[in-house]
């Protein structure tokens, strides 16, 4: 199929889920001389702590050199769930069922934290407890998810079972996977109208963001911050970093401890109601084992597919990657070829040297950063338990607190290297569907 037949006529190169809410800059605050804590990065994790330091009474100011919400926040494919990825690891040894379990325990939380904190706060955002399908690249991708199904419903109370290729229609209407594993405790979400509920709660609360502030430097001054931007400096006793994958050149300590990565999306146009029925018969969200990633699900309405992956390793313009997208779109669904896609966008996820997610204090900065493409849950929660640190008095320390943030002499934020592993991916997914 020629890349031009792809595209409808009302085509955008911007987020489906800008249609509903496009993030746009707020009213210029003043900014104050002196703050309790700034935060850096109006996202998922920057407001979520914004919400907790304001309950406990502590003031904070947020700060975001765009709109707020502007990355991966209004991006991301709107997939909700509590440790599916946690352990597993492309580039360097999976955890062991017991290493895994107090990170599993957490994510399994965060999972609890999110969902009730859009039941409390009444945020409309089409949460939908749906479930989740992660497809099997090949058999033994599927014989391997049997120990995976026991380890994620002993810790993280994932409600996993597995779906053999018999039944796997029950699931999806695909017959592209070789079984592959459900995990009940997952939801859909509308992932921009979630921030926006984020952004709501905030205002409501007289917290202060300052859009289009970015950050030029931060400098330690005794027991205190100063945070330099174009509109002024501001003392500040600590410092949250929640950029996560735009972290930049004014921390370089967290941006050699990040590797930004395009995920690439598309959206297609509303399709026939039977099409539409036939592609997840249980409204699922769903995912792969391959190496080179996809995910997808329907849209809130169920009128559409939104499916992403990694379409290009590294970073390019989401028209040129969209054709792709929709090669593997029609490889899973057949039954969509001929379908035209209405939006194509990307955004940044953030990897980290060790595949997990982290918080802490590093150089006594804040931070939370690095999910790993399973960041609406987790950044949500990071935010809100860095918070809590800075707050005080707990009892228990987060899992993904830990005190080795790991860095590579080699790296130093710059991507070149992406490429090359993408052709490794692609290369071992090869080997493993052809002969396991």
């Amino acid at each position: 199929m020629a890349k031009s037949t792809i595209f409808h006529p009302d085509f955008k190169a911007k987020p489906f889920w800008w249609d509903a809410y496009e993030p746009q800059p707020l009213p210029e605050v003043p900014l104050p001389k002196e703050v309790r804590v700034v935060i850096v990065g109006a996202g998922y994790a920057g407001l979520s702590a914004a919400l907790e330091l304001h309950r406990s009474g502590i003031e904070c100011l947020v700060l975001d050199a765009n709109e707020p919400g502007y990355g991966g926040s209004s991006r991301n494919g709107g997939m909700v769930s509590g440790g599916v990825n946690v352990g597993k690891r492309y580039l360097s040894k999976a955890m062991t069922p017991n290493e895994a379990a107090p990170f599993l325990t957490d994510a399994a939380d965060a999972f609890s934290h999110i969902e009730e904190l859009i039941e409390r706060e009444k945020i409309d955002c089409a949460w939908t407890k749906s479930g989740y399908f992660l497809g099997a690249w090949c058999k033994s991708h599927y014989d391997s998810m049997v120990s995976k199904m026991d380890t994620l419903n002993e810790h993280a109370q994932s409600e996993a079972y597995l779906v053999p290729p018999d039944r796997q229609r029950e699931e999806i209407g695909s017959d592209y996977y070789r079984g592959g594993i459900v995990i009940g405790r997952a939801a859909i979400i509308h992932p921009a109208l979630y921030f926006k509920g984020l952004l709501d709660l905030c205002t409501a609360r007289d917290i202060r963001i300052a859009s289009k502030t970015p950050v030029n430097k931060l400098t330690q001054s005794g027991s205190h911050w100063m945070v330099d931007t174009p509109r002024g400096t501001i003392k500040a006793g600590d410092v949250i970093i929640a950029t996560n994958g735009y972290t930049g050149d004014v921390t370089p300590q967290f941006k050699r401890r990040v590797v930004p990565v395009g995920s690439y999306i598309i959206a297609t146009e509303e399709l026939p109601p039977d099409i539409a029925a036939s592609l997840s018969p249980k409204n699922r969200s769903f995912a792969d084992t391959r190496r080179v990633l996809t995910y997808y699900r329907m849209s809130p309405d169920g009128k559409r597919l939104i499916f992403g992956g990694r379409a290009k390793f590294g970073h390019t313009d989401p028209v040129e990657t969209a054709s792709i997208l929709h090669e593997f779109m029609t490889d899973r669904f057949p039954q969509l070829k001929g379908t035209s896609i209405t939006h194509a966008w990307t955004g940044n996820v953030a990897f980290t040297l060790d595949e997990m997610p982290h918080m802490g204090k590093m150089d006594n900065l804040h931070f939370a950063l690095g999910c790993n493409g399973s960041g609406v849950a987790m950044m949500t929660y990071l935010g809100h338990q860095t918070a809590k640190k800075i707050i005080g008095g707990g009892n228990t320390i987060c899992a993904f607190d830990q005190p080795e943030f790991p860095d590579h002499p080699l790296y130093n934020g710059s991507t070149w290297f992406l490429p090359w592993i993408g052709r490794y991916f692609r290369t071992l997914d090869w080997v493993d569907r052809k002969f396991s």
